[in-house]
C-alpha cells in the first residue's frame, strides 16, 4: 500500500472542523486524533500496552533524542521503532527541528543545518535536512517530518521572513533525501510566525511541493491563545482539504476543541503525562490536583464520568496517598487516566462532528470545565 491515505469523511456545517480517516501501514487512524508523547520511544511510565488500552492508535516520537540514544542505527538493526518499543500501532517522528527553537542557547543555525552540543554530553552534533531524513527513515515511523526552524516568539518580521524561505528550501532537500516514500509519509510544515501575510507565503509555498501532510509549526511558543487560534484560523484554508492538517505540540482540552473548530485533524502534547507527574489530572469538572488535603479522604475516583481503568478500580485518596508517598505507582495512574481522558474527548468530538453536534458538545464541556464559552 502507499505510505498514507487521507479520507475526508464530512465536514461541519457550522464550522472548520472535519471528520477523517487515515491509514497508514501500521494503523488506520479516526480523526481528528491526539498522539500521545513517546520523546524517547515510551510514553512517560506507561507501557504500550497501557497506551494501546487508553485507545490511542498513533504515538510521537523525537528524532533528536533518540539520534542521541540509543542511536538510530541500533533501532535499525532490530527492524525499526515500531518492534523496538513494542508498538504495533502508527508512529510518528518530529524532524529535531523542535530543538532548534528548545535548544537556542547551544544551537548555531546555518544553511546547510544546525550545530547543536548535546544536551546531554555537551559533545557537538549536526543535524541538517538529510541528516534529520535519515535519521527518521533509519527509525522507520509511518508519518515522518521535514527539517524546519521554528522561529521564538516574539520574533521580528525580518527573522520570521529569513527563517520561512529557510524552512522552503530545506523541505525541497528533505524530499531529496528522503528514500522510504513507499512506506513513510513526508510531511511538510508551514511556519511564519505571527504574521498573517507570511504564514500565507509559508503555505503557498510548501503546500506548492504537495506533501501528502501538512502541519502547523511555530505555534504554542509562548503567545496567548487568542493569537495562536487566529493564526490557525487564518492558515487552514490555504492547505488542501484531501490532506491531513496538524497543529504541532498542542493538546489541552479547550485546545482541541478549538483546533478542530478550525480545520486541525492532528494533534500532539506532553501535557497529559507532565501534569500527571506533578498530581494534576483531567476530569469533565475540569482539572483536579490530588496532592491538596481535601483529597486525602475522598474515595471517589478522579473522574464520576469517566470508565478508565484507574477511575473503576482507584480513588482519590488511594492515589493522593501515592503521590505523596513519592511511589511511581501514583504517576503510572495520573498517567494513565489523563491520556485516557484526552484520547476519549477527541473520540467524542469525532461523534459530534458526525452528528452535527460539536458546537453543543463544545459549549457543554466548556461550561462543566470551569472554561469561559465564547461563540
Amino acid at each position: 500500500m502507499s505510505a498514507l491515505q487521507f479520507q475526508l469523511l464530512k465536514e461541519s456545517k457550522d464550522s472548520m472542523a472535519r471528520r477523517g480517516r487515515l491509514t497508514t501501514p501500521h494503523a488506520v487512524i479516526e480523526t481528528p486524533v491526539f498522539m500521545p508523547v513517546g520523546t524517547q520511544a515510551t510514553v512517560k511510565t506507561l507501557s504500550p500496552e497501557e497506551v494501546m488500552q487508553t485507545g490511542a492508535s498513533i504515538i510521537l516520537s523525537n528524532t533528536y533524542h533518540l539520534h542521541l540514544r540509543p542511536g538510530e542505527e541500533i533501532v535499525r538493526e532490530v527492524g525499526g521503532l515500531h518492534r523496538f518499543m513494542n508498538w504495533p500501532r502508527a508512529l510518528l517522528t518530529d524532524s529535531g527541528g523542535f530543538q532548534v527553537f528548545s535548544l537556542s542557547s547551544t544551537r548555531k543555525i546555518t544553511e546547510q543545518g544546525v550545530h547543536f552540543r548535546s544536551h546531554i554530553s555537551g559533545a557537538p552534533l549536526f543535524i541538517g535536512p538529510e541528516e534529520s531524513i535519515a535519521i527518521q527513515n533509519a527509525l522507520g515511523a509511518d508519518i515522518i517530518m521535514a527539517f524546519d526552524e521554528c522561529p521564538p516568539y516574539p520574533a521580528t518580521r525580518e527573522y520570521v521572513s529569513d527563517s520561512l524561505a529557510r524552512t522552503t528550501r530545506w523541505a525541497k532537500r528533505c524530499q531529496t533525501a528522503h528514500e522510504r516514500t513507499d512506506d513513510q509519509a513526508l510531511f511538510g510544515i508551514v511556519q511564519g510566525g505571527m504574521f498573517r501575510d507570511l504564514r500565507a507565503r509559508a503555505a503557498e509555498e510548501i503546500t506548492a511541493l504537495d506533501f501528502p501532510g501538512y502541519a502547523l509549526g511555530g505555534l504554542s511558543v509562548g503567545e496567548e491563545k487568542p493569537l495562536m487560534y487566529e493564526m490557525v484560523e487564518f492558515t487552514t484554508p490555504f492547505l488542501p482539504k484531501d490532506r491531513p492538517r496538524y497543529l504541532m505540540g498542542v493538546g489541552s482540552p479547550d485546545d482541541l476543541f478549538e483546533g478542530v473548530l478550525r480545520g486541525i485533524d492532528m494533534f500532539d502534547c506532553v501535557l497529559p503525562t507532565r501534569i500527571a507527574r506533578n498530581g494534576t489530572v483531567f476530569t469533565s469538572r475540569g482539572k483536579l490536583v490530588l496532592k491538596n488535603a481535601s483529597n486525602a479522604r475522598d474515595y471517589s475516583p478522579l473522574d464520576e464520568a469517566c470508565d478508565c481503568y484507574v477511575c473503576k478500580n482507584y480513588s482519590r485518596a488511594y492515589i493522593r496517598h501515592l503521590l505523596k508517598a513519592e511511589e511511581t505507582f501514583g504517576i503510572r495512574l495520573t498517567s494513565y487516566h489523563n491520556v485516557h481522558f484526552l484520547v476519549t474527548l477527541m473520540a467524542q468530538i469525532r461523534a459530534a462532528i458526525e452528528e452535527g453536534r460539536l458546537l453543543a458538545l463544545r459549549k457543554t464541556f466548556f461550561e462543566n470545565y470551569g472554561y469561559q464559552v465564547e461563540g
